[in-house]
Parts: structure tokens; C-alpha cells; sequence
């Protein structure tokens, strides 16, 4: 029998669930709704571990999701989803499934995702900046994702695509420290 990756898995729930909702015109309140799931699976890690552990029981796990479910409000196709995911004992891949339905709805509708690090928290201001300056560098819609990755000291890297833009203090050392060495 053929193993089937992750990533397959993943992308088959994802767009199975995003199919669903186009076919019922659910798409927005899925969105939103997945957006909320994401945002309580990411903080709380706690969850994701309950939810992939195979010592807990498919019932126990079921009942969780459906009291998060429930809290959220979130629509029958989404709740269909979350069903199916627990019915075919996929928890382990929950979150990946949801991300992966956001990178659809992103791709479909013309956005550009990017990662940006920074050493710190940016304010607003510099956030509203930033996405404003990557729209108009990329002429398109963009969703960033910021990261605090202290080890970088300072500055910004910001990835989109295959492409990498690195003005952190870490990288500008980097490259002196390899032409000191007599690199390029």
C-alpha cells in the first residue's frame, strides 16, 4: 500500500472543505471562522497536543472541538469539516487543514503572502508602512504574518515566495564576517 504525505493529506482536506463552501456560498463565514480556530490553536498549543495524541479517545476529542465549535459559532460547513477531520482520525493535521484553506481563499483572490521577522514587535504605524510599501513592490494585495525573532538584533526579513529580503543585523554580520574571510 502507498504511504500518502502530509502535505497531500493536508491539501486534500483543505481543498475538499474549500469546495464545500464554495458550492454552499459559505465561503466568507468559513474564512472567518477558520481565521478564529487558527488564532486559538496557535495560542493555545495545549489544544493542538490534546487534539493529535492518540492516547485520548476520538469521543473526548470530538467533544472538545465541538465546545470550541460551539463558543465560536461557526458555521455548519465548518462544523462538517471539523467532523470529518475527527471521523477520519486527522486531528494531528487540524491546523495545517485550516492554514492551508487560508493559502486557498489567498491564492484565489489575488493576495501575496509574506513573512516578515523582526527582532521586536513593530507598532501600527510601522506595520500599516510595511504592508503598504509591499503592495506597492509587488503591485498586489498582501497578507503578512509577522514573527518576533529576537536572535536576528535588529532590522527585518521579509519573505515572499522564493524571494528573500534580509536587512537584519544578523545578516549584514553575516555577510561582512564572509568577506572579511575573503568570500565574495
Amino acid at each position: 500500500m502507498k504511504k500518502i504525505s502530509k502535505a497531500k493529506i493536508i491539501s486534500t482536506y483543505a481543498a475538499a472543505l474549500y469546495g464545500a463552501a464554495e458550492e454552499k456560498k459559505a465561503v466568507a463565514k468559513v474564512l472567518e471562522d477558520i481565521r478564529q480556530l487558527v488564532v486559538i490553536l496557535r495560542e493555545d498549543g495545549s489544544i493542538v497536543k490534546y487534539l493529535a495524541n492518540p492516547v485520548w479517545n476520538l469521543d473526548s476529542k470530538r467533544e472538545a472541538l465541538s465546545e470550541v465549535a460551539r463558543k465560536l459559532k461557526l458555521d455548519k460547513e465548518t462544523l462538517n469539516c471539523l467532523d470529518i477531520v475527527a471521523a477520519n482520525g486527522r486531528f494531528g493535521e487540524l491546523l495545517p487543514i485550516l492554514e492551508e484553506f487560508q493559502h486557498i481563499w489567498y491564492r484565489k483572490n489575488g493576495y501575496v503572502e509574506v513573512s516578515v521577522q523582526s527582532a521586536q514587535a513593530l507598532s501600527n504605524a510601522q506595520e500599516k508602512s510595511l504592508t503598504a510599501n509591499l503592495e506597492k513592490m509587488l503591485s498586489k494585495k498582501v497578507v503578512v504574518n509577522y514573527e518576533i525573532c529576537p536572535e536576528i538584533l535588529g532590522g527585518l526579513i521579509v519573505k515572499f515566495g522564493s524571494s528573500m529580503i534580509d536587512d537584519s543585523i544578523r545578516g549584514k554580520l553575516n555577510r561582512l564576517e564572509i568577506m572579511m574571510k575573503g568570500g565574495q
